[in-house]
């Protein structure tokens, strides 16, 4: 019963981009709590998740440390020695705190896009993204200006070692890269690619059932068609990972820029 009503919905209403675009869960005023959604919840979810793990962890710290001691070092250890020690610098330590929350917040939020029964990303949306991007364009720019003065990051950021005659037309071009296609990219490439996932898992699920109600003949196809989403799903893992840790790794890119003593 429910594979034929799910066939049924597959056939009447394929995936499209409203699928992103989730219902109030609120019982009461829904009309006017739209805000409230799934998105929201999972939020809410991967925040107290990512706390209540690390508090515990290291709530009472030992010399052998336990599996969940362990796992939470490595986690700090990988982005603190990997990322922030690695692009920055030994001053990379400082940033490793926020670095680590950064890749953890990512990460949880990224993995709810494979979670059976969650099976979407808050980051599928671009207002998470673009907010992650801010945080860091506006941590690279007072990183920049507390390290080196107002004047003297700005004159670093934007005039290149060029001939006085060109400048007039690189000038621009950094203002543009450096300000304005960094936190662009950063919010973009992680929502293009948990959206293009999503919409990839929903296809191909949903293709499966509408194949069977369109014809029985074409059962086959149907399971091959939720076989490959099994294979997407593992490829989806990887692309989670890689997303959380590449958005990681540029903004300490940018923050190792910011302090750069040259351009």
């Amino acid at each position: 019963m429910v594979i034929a009503q799910s066939a049924v919905l597959a056939a009447e209403f394929p995936p499209s981009v409203e699928d992103f675009y989730l219902p109030s869960i609120l019982p009461w005023g829904a009309e006017n709590n739209y805000w409230f959604t799934k998105i929201t919840v999972l939020v809410w979810v991967a925040v107290a998740a990512i706390i209540v793990y690390f508090l515990a962890s290291y709530r009472k710290p030992q010399l052998v440390p336990t599996k969940k001691q362990w796992l939470a070092e490595s986690i700090y250890g990988f982005v603190r020695n990997n990322i922030a020690v690695d692009m920055i610098g030994p001053r990379g330590v400082a940033f490793a705190p926020y670095l680590t929350t950064l890749f953890m917040f990512i990460l949880v939020n990224n993995f709810f896009g494979i979670v059976p029964f969650v099976q979407i990303s808050p980051n599928s949306h671009i207002a998470f993204p673009a907010i992650l991007a801010v945080i860091s364009y506006v941590m690279f720019i007072y990183v920049g200006v507390r390290h080196h003065g107002f004047v003297k990051y700005f004159k670093h950021a934007l005039i290149p070692p060029a001939p006085w005659f060109i400048l007039p037309l690189l000038i621009p071009i950094e203002f543009f890269s450096n300000f304005l296609v960094r936190p662009f990219s950063l919010a973009v490439r992680l929502f293009a690619n948990m959206f293009a996932g999503h919409m990839l898992l929903l296809v191909f699920t949903l293709g499966g059932f509408a194949m069977i109600s369109a014809n029985v003949a074409l059962a086959p196809v149907s399971v091959l068609s939720w076989v490959l989403t099994i294979a997407l799903t593992f490829l989806e893992f990887l692309v989670i990972c890689l997303q959380a840790y590449v958005f990681t790794v540029l903004t300490a890119s940018y923050v190792q820029g910011a302090l750069a003593d040259e351009h």
